[in-house]
C-alpha cells in the first residue's frame, strides 16, 4: 500500500467478472506517516482506510466489468464494521462481489481479511459515470497494468 497515495490495493489476485468476483492483496506498510498520528505509540490502521480499501478493490472488478469505460465513484458505504485492528505489516486479502450494476450506479459486498479472520465488511455504493478526463482514464488504465487487472479487461480500452 501507498497509504499517502490512497493506493491501498497491491496486486488484483483473481478477477472473475461472471462470478462477479475480486480478490486482491494489500500489505499494510511497516512505516508510513499516517502512523503517527494513528496512534503515537500504538500504530493503527484507521478503520476509514480499511473502508478504503474494500472500496477501491470493488472498484477495480466495476472498472474490469465497464471494460473501463466507465469510473466508479464512491457514494455510500452502508453498515460498515471493523471487527478487530490492523496492524502495521500485516497482510490483507480484500474481497468484493458485485452485487448490482447499472442505471448509473453499482453495489459490492467487501471484506478485508488478516490471517484468515475477517477484520471488516461493508456494502458499498458506487456512481459510475463516464471518465470525466482522459488523464484519469490513462492513470487508472497505468494503474491496472501494475496491479495486475487481466489484459482481456482493458486491452481494447
Amino acid at each position: 500500500m501507498r497509504l499517502e497515495y490512497f493506493q491501498m490495493v497491491d496486486r488484483i489476485e483473481s478477477l472473475d467478472p461472471d462470478a462477479r468476483t475480486v480478490r486482491a492483496s494489500c500489505a499494510v506498510p511497516e512505516q508510513s506517516p499516517i502512523f503517527e498520528g494513528h496512534f503515537p505509540g500504538y500504530p493503527l490502521l484507521p478503520g476509514v482506510l480499511m473502508i478504503e480499501t474494500m472500496a477501491q478493490t470493488g472498484g477495480w472488478l466495476v472498472l474490469a466489468i465497464q471494460r473501463f469505460v466507465k469510473m466508479p465513484f464512491l457514494m455510500h458505504v452502508k453498515e460498515a464494521k471493523m471487527r478487530s485492528f490492523v496492524l502495521p505489516g500485516q497482510a490483507l486479502i480484500a474481497e468484493a462481489q458485485l452485487l448490482h450494476d447499472g442505471s448509473g450506479f453499482a453495489v459490492v459486498k467487501a471484506s478485508i481479511s488478516a490471517e484468515g479472520k475477517k477484520v471488516a465488511d461493508a456494502e458499498i455504493r458506487y456512481g459510475v459515470v463516464a471518465f470525466p478526463n482522459e488523464t484519469l482514464r490513462a492513470t487508472m488504465l497505468d494503474t491496472a497494468r501494475k496491479v495486475g487487472v487481466p489484459k482481456e479487461y482493458y486491452d481494447a480500452a
